[in-house]
């Protein structure tokens, strides 16, 4: 990612809703591990980066499970302000932002959702709740996979 990029996203993931505080070893709010929760601000850039790295390549998987951007230039007209840094992020990752901040029908955001018939609102909404737990599990899954010790 260009250094002009890295320095527009976000200064952090959190979205305010941390779990880690309950014993979570995964954030159900940001998806980062416990100790990346802790040790934030006295990561160095290039820590920060791979922490991005990893949560909007997950979150981007996890949008292509249940949705498809069939028109970015309609998704990135109607992605909200709050998605200022969606020109260095994946479409998905935007998609998902947008989906979240304006549930509108898919198709007014330019998506289409997989294997459903339901375009409305409602179904946004159901499939942002929908996304946010395949995030979740494949992040768990990252973790588990990478700090898990067999004893």
């Amino acid at each position: 990612m260009p250094e002009t990029a890295r320095r527009r996203l976000r200064r952090t993931p959190c979205i305010g809703v941390c779990s880690t505080t309950y014993g979570d070893l995964v954030c159900r709010g940001c998806k980062r591990f416990a100790h990346e929760v802790v040790g934030w601000n006295g990561f160095a850039d290039a820590q920060r980066h791979v922490v991005w790295t990893r949560l909007n390549r997950l979150l981007a998987e996890s949008v292509r499970a249940y949705v498809t951007v069939v028109d970015e230039k309609r998704l990135r007209s109607v992605a909200p302000e709050r998605v200022p840094d969606g020109d260095a992020l994946p479409v998905e990752v935007v998609a998902f932002r947008t989906m979240r901040a304006r549930p509108l029908p898919m198709a007014a955001l330019g998506l289409a959702a997989r294997d459903r018939g339901d375009e409305s609102a409602a179904a946004t909404r159901e499939t942002v709740r929908w996304i946010d737990r395949e995030f979740y599990t494949r992040s768990r899954a990252y973790y588990e996979a990478s700090f898990k010790t067999l004893t």
